[in-house]
């Protein structure tokens, strides 16, 4: 196993994209739990508490979501650069903001992870109340219903979260961070 304090061996950044409610923030919480375990340093960036601090004066039209997610790239860089392993957890709508995100982060250590539960699903999990504000009118611009999703084509990853339990997801995003670091370790 490599060691998590070695600072000669880049840290990675799994970018974890999908609807509202498809399980994110809940991969994101179950693998760094499994990094720290391993002894690996690891930071969540969780799109939602993003917006309660660092990016609480954005909104949400497409120049703010662009903006959101080119802040978080940042922050993962930087962590990356320091030696962190990290899990970003947003929907990240649009493939141009993935893109930016990828080549803000450096592409070697970029693993863009859709986190795959169709609308149904989502709906039901509905952890926020989010989807029934929005069947309400409550609420305007809403990823995946009211304003458009782009799923990745070829992400490094897809975990279906209606068919993996969050174990066997979280392991699987272990996996993909730990790689991208060999892949770039390699000479």
């Amino acid at each position: 196993m490599i060691d998590g304090d070695d600072l000669s061996r880049p840290a990675s950044t799994a970018w974890l994209t999908g609807l509202s409610g498809a399980g994110k923030t809940t991969l994101a919480n179950a693998a760094a739990h499994l990094c720290r375990q391993a002894g690996y340093s690891v930071c969540i960036i969780d799109g939602d508490q993003l917006r309660q601090g660092l990016c609480r004066d954005l909104g949400f039209d497409i120049s703010d979501r662009s903006e959101n997610v080119r802040r978080a790239a940042e922050m993962a860089r930087l962590l990356n650069d320091q030696g962190i392993f990290v899990l970003v957890a947003m929907i990240s709508p649009l493939k141009a903001q993935r893109a930016a995100a990828r080549q803000l982060i450096g592409a070697a250590r970029f693993c863009e992870v859709h986190v795959k539960a169709d609308l149904a699903t989502c709906e039901r999990r509905d952890p926020k109340g989010l989807y029934a504000r929005v069947r309400q009118g409550e609420v305007g611009q809403f990823t995946g219903v009211s304003s458009a999703y782009e799923v990745p084509p070829a992400p490094d990853l897809s975990l279906d979260t209606a068919r993996l339990t969050v174990t066997e997801g979280a392991f699987c995003l272990l996996d993909v961070l730990l790689s991208a670091q060999l892949q770039e370790a390699t000479p």
